[in-house]
């Protein structure tokens, strides 16, 4: 089922996001005792998590049933600037008492291919998989590129196509940046979650909004469709201009 709801403008999108996150937070720990989050980089998320470490919001939220994984990572150190760890650290984890061991990163400092492995290792030990089910989270949080990408997950990349595998890692070259290596969650871990929702601002994403919503292009934000789950898509009117 996918939803998109328009706000106003960022700050309305991101206080509607709030309220999104605690109530199903709320409901989660009240059903199974725990909230498991996907988060993500960027802008506009990292207004959210700002506003998550306010302490108005701290009664709310019970921060020792919450867990915290990424949705994806550069391969560079927790402290370096561009790691989406870092971001999350700076802006809700310093403010905020949650145990250790809720806070999942993605090692981005070690070889990649080992640092997803590892990975795979967390989410198994996490959702004590079986072999027989998919980890299910109880909210993904996504963020959109310009260019459609999703989490690591670049258009033309042939990690779009994985079937099995819940974490990769994968390299983007984006001319005159340097090629860059990230860690990612895939479609099938994506598509596996309970909630996902796409936090989406600026005009510059109005036309590739409209490319994925309207006119049904499979750019890699467009192949994210959970399959039991609930899909939606919060834009500020920016975001959402050529919907109408």
């Amino acid at each position: 089922m996918r939803k998109i709801k328009t706000y106003t403008d960022s700050a309305s999108l991101t206080g509607a996001a709030v309220d999104e996150f605690i109530r199903l937070a709320q409901n989660a720990i009240s059903m199974g005792g725990r909230f498991n989050v996907a988060l993500s980089g960027g802008t506009t998320p990292k207004e959210l998590y700002g506003l998550l470490a306010n302490r108005d919001y701290q009664t709310e939220l019970d921060w020792f049933s919450i867990h915290l994984f990424w949705g994806d990572e550069r391969c560079v150190p927790p402290e370096h600037k561009d790691s989406n760890y870092h971001m999350v650290d700076e802006v809700l984890l310093s403010h905020i008492i949650i145990p250790d061991a809720n806070v999942h990163r993605m090692l981005g400092e070690i070889d990649p291919n080992e640092a997803a492995a590892k990975y795979i290792r967390q989410l198994e030990n996490h959702f004590q998989h079986t072999g027989a089910s998919m980890p299910v989270f109880d909210l993904v949080l996504l963020g959109m590129g310009v260019d459609g990408h999703t989490a690591s997950l670049f258009p033309g990349d042939r990690s779009l196509n994985e079937t099995h595998q819940w974490v990769l890692a994968v390299e983007h070259n984006q001319p005159p940046q340097p090629l860059v290596t990230r860690l990612t969650l895939t479609l099938p871990l994506l598509n596996a979650a309970r909630n996902v929702i796409f936090l989406v601002s600026g005009e510059s994403k109005a036309d590739t909004v409209k490319r994925i919503l309207v006119e049904g292009e499979r750019l890699p934000a467009g192949l994210v469709e959970p399959r039991g789950g609930c899909l939606v898509w919060m834009l500020d009117e920016a975001a959402g201009n050529g919907l109408n």
